[in-house]
């Protein structure tokens, strides 16, 4: 028997669960969370792959590095399973299935300490691609502009 593929359709690969946190931290660093910190915890929990930790200054910015988290991977087709403490602001939850978003105002990351519960994990690094550029380079970005 002969099969005649008229066309073959190629699926969209998921983005991987590293790709995920990292969009997540670079959302956080977009809205200026302080401490973003990904950690690798599949071989110490079924829970998620990653856990992605940011802090905030004020209730008001923990919801909108929330929103922002939420509205960027929305853009990446990823909607989130979970969102949690958004009513109160000093400690929200975002769950995307393989990935766990916390973003906390800075005295309660202190008080419940992720970090230390999670000592274990690997940090993985975040690309500076969010980051603030540094006096020089805003020095030399003003000088090319003026020229």
């Amino acid at each position: 028997m002969y099969f005649s593929i008229a066309f073959i359709r190629r699926t969209v690969i998921a983005r991987t669960s590293k790709a995920t946190a990292l969009a997540v931290a670079n959302a956080m660093l977009d809205k200026k969370a302080l401490d973003v910190q990904v950690l690798h915890v599949a071989p110490l929990t079924s829970i998620a792959d990653y856990l992605v930790l940011g802090s905030a200054e004020s209730d008001r910015q923990t919801c909108a590095v929330a929103d922002s988290i939420v509205d960027a991977l929305s853009r990446l087709n990823q909607r989130p399973l979970s969102l949690e403490g958004t009513t109160s602001g000093q400690w929200v939850l975002i769950d995307f299935g393989d990935v766990v978003a916390h973003v906390f105002r800075q005295d309660a990351r202190s008080h419940y300490a992720l970090e230390r519960l999670w000592s274990d994990a690997r940090h993985i690094p975040i690309s500076d691609k969010a980051s603030a550029p540094t006096p020089e380079t805003k020095e030399r970005l003003t000088r090319k502009a003026r020229s």
